[in-house]
């Protein structure tokens, strides 16, 4: 899952600011039949889970468009709308609908979700006000979310349609996805959050990470954004099921506290007058965490004891997200450099700068 790092000084000050407007009950918040669950806590947000949703159908909309004018010249695979998306609707709720898509295809659908500032504060901002039943304060002063522009009043007309439609079916797969996950949290994720925290030499959030359940996320099936630290799951994406799903979770969170392994990395290009390597961090986190992984795994088989233990450590040395890309980024050299430079780190035979040294030295 590509992240882009955010370093603006306006994104704390802001995520504050606008976080002290927000109500502060937070019964959306997933619970678990397992008991308090340590390490993440589970949201299944309507309005974050509507708001990603009519991304994810913009997105199409413009990717079918784009299909259309260029017939004939080989287009890339297209996003497909959700099953029912438009079918049915009355012509009122229709108008409504595509009036709602048509403004996230102008002001949204072309914008990256890891990286636009927007977008970020905007999807923060619905989570902090996922107990309200409106955004714009007109009849409860305290869920005026402060939205800029038209998108509260746009999420507002678009919300009855929604919640009679698809939320009841995609809230119902975001908590099915957090009742599978939840034992695999409670049972390995003190454990897994002490081992990444030392290994990137630092200390795991005091707080709780929160994790939106949606049953759109990105086109990756789940991204991390910083100031503060939230990951965004998709529910639904076959790449985040089973024990994969725990990788997903880590791997994710690792995004917010693997900075220490950034800035080494860059310091020893500094020092070396070497161009910092593109993505080997990410390359790194990916590996660190299927490494992690391994032993949880190899104690039995999850999901009941029916399916290859060894085929799941396979996918798990090198995860789903790093084989997809390879190719297209060159990182097999990344992983060749990580298991003869990085994978004696990890086993306690060197130490953090050397190996981060010996791999700057071979990249």
């Amino acid at each position: 899952m590509r992240l882009a790092l955010l370093r603006s000084v306006a994104i704390p000050f802001l995520g504050a600011l606008l976080a002290t407007a927000a109500p502060s009950c937070q019964g959306q918040e997933v619970e678990s039949i397992y008991g308090p669950l340590p390490v993440f806590e589970f949201h299944s947000g309507f309005w974050v889970n509507l708001h990603h949703f009519l991304y994810h159908e913009a997105r199409a909309r413009l990717a079918a468009k784009e299909a259309r004018e260029t017939a004939g010249k080989s287009p890339g695979p297209a996003l497909k709308q959700a099953p029912g998306s438009v079918a049915g609707l009355s012509a009122s709720d229709q108008r409504t609908w595509d009036a709602a898509i048509t403004y996230y295809v102008a002001n949204y659908a072309d914008k990256d979700l890891i990286v636009n500032i927007d977008l970020i504060l905007l999807k923060n901002q619905l989570g902090d006000f996922e107990d309200c039943n409106e955004l714009t304060g007109k009849k409860k002063p305290q869920c005026d979310a402060g939205l800029p522009g038209k998108i509260g009043a746009i999420l507002e007309s678009a919300a009855p349609i929604y919640r009679a439609r698809w939320w009841a079916d995609q809230d119902r797969a975001n908590r099915r996805w957090v009742t599978r996950a939840a034992p695999l949290v409670r049972e390995q994720g003190v454990g897994l959050s002490e081992r990444l925290a030392d290994i990137y030499q630092t200390r795991w959030p005091k707080e709780k990470i929160r994790v939106e359940v949606c049953a759109y996320a990105n086109a990756a099936g789940a991204y991390t954004t910083l100031d503060p630290l939230r990951v965004t799951i998709s529910s639904t994406d076959p790449r985040n099921q089973g024990p994969e799903a725990l990788e997903v979770l880590f791997h994710e969170a690792s995004h917010g506290i693997a900075l220490p392994v950034e800035a080494a990395i860059s310091r020893e290009c500094k020092q070396r007058d070497k161009p910092i390597p593109r993505d080997l961090w990410h390359a790194l986190i990916i590996y660190t965490t299927g490494e992690v992984l391994r032993p949880v795994f190899k104690e039995g088989t999850p999901e009941g004891g029916g399916g290859d233990t060894q085929q799941q450590l396979k996918s798990n040395v090198v995860p789903y997200a790093l084989r997809d890309i390879l190719s297209q980024r060159g990182w097999e050299q990344y992983h060749l450099l990580l298991v003869l430079y990085w994978q004696p780190y990890l086993d306690g035979k060197v130490n953090f700068e050397d190996a981060i040294a010996h791999l700057i030295s071979a990249a």
